[in-house]
């Protein structure tokens, strides 16, 4: 099986809309509006992948189970490992949060990126 689409391109109204809550992330500044369409799950869900867009905020996460990969298709946002520097990740970076990272991220402009989240 193959699964194509431009992730830029999918319009939000499009998406999938929640508030950010735990399991995922703990918001801090209040309430952060998600919108997402997961493109691709393994049968045992082990494996999935999609794309994933957030207003601004900030927001604690645990990657306890599982972790995460990233590209960041538009937007800007920092992310603070607790213990570590800030990094900041704009359109065009890639990140990897291993299983086991624990952080912060601050989002400063509507982001929208390419995920897969995979568990051990």
């Amino acid at each position: 099986m193959t699964t194509a689409f431009r992730a830029a391109d999918l319009p939000s109204s499009e998406l999938e809309e929640t508030l950010l809550a735990p399991p995922s992330a703990t918001p801090l500044t209040g309430d952060i509006t998600v919108r997402s369409f997961s493109a691709f799950k393994t049968e045992d869900g082990r494996i999935s992948s999609g794309t994933w867009e957030t207003e601004t905020g900030q927001s604690r996460w645990e990657f306890l189970t599982r972790g995460e990969i990233i590209h960041v298709l538009s937007g800007k946002m920092s992310v603070k490992r607790d213990g570590r520097d800030e990094v900041h990740l704009s359109a065009g970076d890639t990140a990897y949060f291993p299983i086991g990272w624990t952080g912060t991220w601050t989002v400063h402009e509507r982001l929208r990126k390419v995920y897969v989240i995979y568990s051990a």
